[in-house]
């Protein structure tokens, strides 16, 4: 299954703290950062709830819990988000509501299926489509595409050799034993029949190098790469990437202790300044199939 998001900090009883919070800047931006405990007495069906308590319109209310922007937290502390209007809610749980209208605007970007083998399916994530949601939504993210694409839902396990805060292609397991399989395919000490092409936008000018083979987490990992081009200004290089070996954020690492940060990264080069989402997009991909055995090759390229 995917991740949990991040819990958001929960609050007292809004109605006697005074939990909710509206934000309105220059250019009149709405936000409203608000927990609410269910009383005795209140209405005890979602919608009709936060008509009842919530400063919005019945249908920004609906749009929001629709876009993943409501939340519940029974009274065992577990948190799910409210979708459905008609979700009954009891007396002793707490409703979170996260709503920013600049957010809630944004046109969702599209994931791209480029192919569903049943055991398994390949995407095409976009550019800046983050990869799971946050307290205040989850429509524009790839973890709600994929959740809208299968009916009914499937379960789906991360590959460690994928970074998946790339943009391009990806593949998503749909079973523990074809997750199983892959990870023997894209085996951190070496991958088996099969290669990774990424291409992505560097600090820096990576000159001569072809290669860094430096360990992380205690194991080897090898990289190869190529210099498409150097541009002076704004002192980029955009570089092709082929990891030969499946460690966890492998590319990212590797280039920043090099001195060569992948723009946008903001896992570990903490010290690059960029205001632009991950600059990292796998290409092409070629691996021999868990299920069929066949060759299978994807390219955006």
């Amino acid at each position: 299954m995917f991740k949990t998001e991040p819990k958001a900090k929960i609050y007292p009883n809004a109605r006697a703290s005074g939990a909710i919070k509206e934000h309105r800047g220059k250019f009149k931006r709405m936000e409203i950062d608000a927990v609410l405990e269910v009383e005795a007495g209140d209405p005890q069906i979602a919608i009709d709830f936060l008509v009842a308590n919530v400063n919005l319109s019945k249908s920004r209310l609906k749009d929001l819990m629709n876009k993943g922007g409501v939340w519940r937290v029974d009274q065992r502390g577990q948190r799910e988000r409210i979708r459905r209007a008609m979700t009954d809610v009891l007396v002793g749980e707490q409703i979170e509501i996260f709503y920013n209208d600049e957010l809630l605007a944004l046109k969702p970007q599209r994931a791209e299926l480029i192919e569903d083998l049943g055991q398994y399916s390949v995407w095409n994530k976009p550019a800046d489509m983050p990869l799971e949601g946050s307290d205040w939504g989850d429509f524009n993210s790839f973890a709600r595409a994929v959740e809208l694409e299968f009916s009914p839902p499937r379960e789906c396990f991360w590959l460690t050799a994928l970074d998946y805060q790339a943009a391009g292609l990806l593949v998503l397991a749909h079973s523990r034993k074809t997750a199983l399989a892959f990870s023997e395919t894209f085996a951190s000490e070496k991958f088996t029949d099969a290669q990774l092409h990424y291409r992505a936008d560097v600090a820096g000018d990576i000159g001569q190098l072809t290669e860094i083979d430096l360990e992380l987490d205690q194991q080897a990992a090898t990289t190869q790469l190529a210099k498409v081009r150097y541009d002076e200004r704004p002192n980029r290089s955009v570089v092709d990437l082929w990891p030969k070996t499946g460690v966890k954020d492998q590319l990212v690492r590797h280039l920043n202790a090099k001195g060569f940060p992948i723009i946008g990264d903001e896992r570990y080069a903490h010290d690059l300044e960029s205001h632009e989402g991950l600059r990292l997009r796998l290409v092409e991909m070629s691996f021999l199939c868990p299920v069929t055995g066949e060759a299978k090759n994807y390219s955006l390229i």
